[in-house]
């Protein structure tokens, strides 16, 4: 029994979800919209978190620009995020690296996984 709101979500929902992780080094190609003009912004980093399940599903991807710290919250199945790259693959033994946040210099990189 399939209700409005279950096929509205469906209809939504990416077919071609990229495989990442948390730990993973990524490049997302967000489109953005300024006036008239379309356009696509890359933003690359290290996932620090995912968020949620089914069509709300939300990743969080951190990385250090002019020495400060930025943070941005992707949603997965959103028609502006384009696709997501993976660079590389992440060894980590947590769910989610909030401890990066405290981090400085080479104690803040996530090793390969070989």
């Amino acid at each position: 029994m399939s209700t409005k709101i279950d096929v509205l979500v469906n209809e939504q929902m990416k077919e071609q979800v990229p495989r990442f992780e948390v730990g993973d080094s990524v490049r997302v190609y967000n489109r953005i919209k300024e006036g008239q003009r379309v356009r696509t912004q890359i933003f690359e980093g290290t996932v620090i978190g995912r968020h949620g399940g089914g069509i709300s599903e939300t990743f969080k991807v951190r990385r250090v620009a002019y020495g400060c710290g930025v943070e941005k919250t992707f949603p997965l199945h959103s028609p502006n995020v384009e696709k997501v790259e993976v660079i590389r693959r992440g060894k980590v033994r947590r769910a989610k690296l909030y401890y990066l946040r405290d981090r400085v210099g080479k104690s803040s990189k996530v090793k390969e996984l070989i």
